[in-house]
């Protein structure tokens, strides 16, 4: 698999194999696109005991979706996790992967924006849901709109499209 530079995203979007939305020829790196938080994130409720982590795990369960108002910002306390999403759907062509990758800015006061689901399959559609960590010692307010992490784009040898429990997601 080959890491796609800017002129090759850009070529991908140009024909609408790659598709962004909302897009602005800004966000695009050297080799790879940035995108931004959303306003809806999934918070964990408080709770005593334990949650059983088996393959019929639902996450529903031990969450709830909060929506952040326009120029407000969602507080992260230490050692606290969210989900959050992007405002952008991407779609990728079915001979294209992609990784989640966080930005270094927000990384080096301990802001981790994914944390093991990294990986976008080919064909995936949908908006891109954020395991949004604070290891900081400090308590972060995360402001929608921000440019919160980056997508680096894979050629993919063969042809494959996710269809997946998760496909076509639009809220975390």
């Amino acid at each position: 698999m080959a890491v796609l530079t800017r002129s090759e995203i850009l070529k991908l979007i140009k024909d609408k194999t790659l598709r962004i939305t909302p897009f602005d020829k800004s966000q695009v790196g050297p080799g790879s696109i940035d995108l931004h938080l959303g306003k809806v994130f999934r918070v964990f409720k408080k709770a005593h005991g334990f949650f059983n982590v088996d393959d019929k795990s639902d996450y529903r369960k031990i969450t709830e979706t909060v929506k952040v108002k326009d120029g407000s910002y969602l507080l992260i306390e230490p050692g606290e996790l969210v989900h959050g999403i992007t405002v952008e759907t991407i779609r990728l062509p079915r001979g294209v992967s992609a990784r989640i990758e966080g930005r270094s800015r927000f990384a080096r006061i301990g802001l981790l924006t994914h944390l093991s689901s990294g990986f976008m399959q080919p064909g995936t559609n949908g908006k891109i849901v954020l395991e949004i960590a604070n290891l900081s010692p400090i308590s972060l307010a995360i402001h929608p709109g921000t440019q919160i992490c980056q997508i680096v784009i894979e050629e993919a040898k063969g042809d494959g499209e996710y269809t997946g429990r998760f496909s076509n997601q639009m809220k975390p």
